[in-house]
This record gives C-alpha cells, sequence and structure tokens, in this order.
C-alpha cells in the first residue's frame, strides 16, 4: 500500500466517541474547504460502522455548506430502520455547530434477481495511458499545491484532459480509476474509496464544453448533491472505468452522471451530481 493510500484509509478510520456519533479528521492540506469525497466517504463509512448485515447499495447526499478543513468533523448517525433485508441511516455532518453535509444510505442483503446492463465503452487498456502526474508534469511549477497533496487514487484520462481541451468540446469524459495499493476485504472501505473517487471529476465534465474554469475571477463552482448506485460487488484497488456525461447546465446549475465499470464490462456503480455553476459578474472599476 503506497503512503497516499494508507493515508486515505487512516483518513476513513472514523474514531468513535459515543454510540451513533463519530469523529473524522482532516488531512493536513492547504484547502480553502473540504474536498467533498471525504465528507461522502466519510459518512457513508460512519453509517456502514452501525450496520449489521447487508451491502450499501444507495445514497443520497446535499452538500449544505462548505467544509472548514482545520478542524474535525463530527457525524451523527440516525438508525431510520433495520429492516430484515433493508437497512437504512441517516447521516449528518457537523462543524462548529452546523450541519454541513446529509446523507441517506441503504444497505441491502445480497439476493438473487433479474440482471442487464449498459455495455462497457469501448477505450484503451489502463497501462497503455499515462498516469495523471506525469501528464501534468510540465505544469509542475504552476501546480504546487497539487503536487504537494496525497494522491491515494491512480487517475489515467482517455485522451484529452478535460481542462485542456479545445474547441468543440462534448461534455463527456472517460478515465480508468484506482486505489494505489492493496486493500482489505471489507466491502464497506471500498464503497467509500470509490465514494471519494467519484468527486474528484464529475464536475470537470459539467465545464467541459465551456470557456470557464475553477480559478476563473468570474466563476463560482460547488457541488450540490451526490447520489450513487451500487449494483454488483467490485474492489476500488482494481482498474474502473469512470465513464461519464452532462446532459444539461441551465439556471447556474449543471448535471453530471458517472458509471464505474470493471476491466471485464461488469458495471458496478452508476452515480449522478449537480453542480452550481454561477457567473459572478466582474466587479466595477
Amino acid at each position: 500500500m503506497s503512503a497516499s493510500l494508507e493515508f486515505l484509509v487512516n483518513l476513513l478510520d472514523l474514531e468513535p466517541i459515543e454510540v451513533n456519533i463519530f469523529r473524522g479528521i482532516q488531512p493536513h492540506e492547504e484547502r480553502q474547504r473540504v474536498f467533498g469525497g471525504q465528507v461522502a466517504a466519510q459518512a457513508l463509512m460512519a453509517a456502514g460502522r452501525t450496520v449489521d448485515h447487508g451491502r450499501v447499495h444507495s445514497l443520497h447526499s446535499y452538500f449544505l455548506r462548505p467544509g472548514d478543513p482545520n478542524v474535525p468533523i463530527l457525524y451523527e448517525v440516525d438508525r431510520i430502520r433495520d429492516g430484515r433485508s433493508f437497512t437504512t441511516r441517516r447521516v449528518v455532518a457537523i462543524q462548529h455547530g452546523r450541519a454541513i453535509f446529509n446523507l441517506s444510505a441503504s444497505f441491502h442483503d445480497d439476493e438473487e434477481g433479474l440482471d442487464h446492463q449498459f455495455p462497457m465503452p469501448e477505450v484503451p487498456d489502463p497501462e497503455t495511458l499515462a498516469p495523471l502526474f506525469e501528464r501534468l508534469e510540465p505544469w509542475k511549477d504552476e501546480l504546487v499545491e497539487w503536487f504537494a497533496r496525497p494522491h491515494p487514487i491512480d487517475q489515467r484520462h482517455v485522451g484529452e484532459l478535460p481542462w485542456m481541451q479545445h474547441d468543440d468540446r462534448d461534455p463527456i469524459q472517460r478515465l480508468w480509476i484506482r486505489a494505489d495499493g492493496t486493500l482489505g476485504d471489507d466491502p464497506l472501505l471500498h464503497a467509500c474509496i470509490a465514494a471519494y473517487a467519484s468527486d474528484m471529476s464529475l464536475f470537470d465534465t459539467m465545464l467541459a464544453p465551456h470557456e470557464v474554469r475553477w480559478d476563473d475571477a468570474e466563476f463560482m463552482g460547488a457541488s450540490l448533491d451526490h447520489c450513487m448506485w451500487f449494483h454488483r460487488p467490485f474492489r476500488a484497488d482494481e482498474w474502473l472505468l469512470y465513464d461519464m456525461d452532462s446532459p444539461n447546465a441551465y439556471g447556474a446549475r449543471g448535471l453530471a452522471r458517472g458509471f464505474l465499470f470493471k476491466g471485464d464490462g461488469t458495471l458496478v456503480v452508476s452515480m449522478v451530481q449537480e453542480g452550481l455553476m454561477r457567473l459572478v459578474p466582474r466587479a466595477a472599476n
């Protein structure tokens, strides 16, 4: 296991401080706000730690306020329902006495049933593609903060990087992802790492066809909600194709969809995210 993946596993190892209450640590990074994938992954871990049987099959969440990266996050779990085959949990993430994130998660015991799925797109094998850090090497002096962070997820983009494309850009993005090392067998840990990684690229798909970027002074962007459906078992330390598109942007909000496929073409996770895409008028001199 790489040092960066060990960092993520430790980040997800929440501290139980009372019944149904957990505390999540923060990474030592120079961020203005907490990374949304971190909060979602920690909240899912908190929910899963109160469940006796079944695997997570869906989560629905809202980002309510920017998280403060300088203080821990408290996760309060509400045990909504313990059924024979389905278990439901609600989690509220709290900082400074206020909710910053809300998650509902459902867990389901494995059952036999009908089976169909979309086919996986045809793309190059991940081993033939360069890791993201290699592709960003020419801009290392400009991206000092990014290179200084741990990167527990190996990302290998198919085609041009979404924020460096040129004219006639489609709102489509594909990349291979996997945890940078070998993980244990706990399905909850693999689901949490997938939740963490899923928030790293979806918003970029919404921005791809537009002439704006995250660091533009006239643009304000933030994730508003994040939903995931876990269809079939998978391992986050094996290559997963992340296939994304953005069917709509309107009224300062954009929508993106994502699908995770195993290397053999099996669809394992689907997700949808809405994001704030606000154009801020330039201040008058």
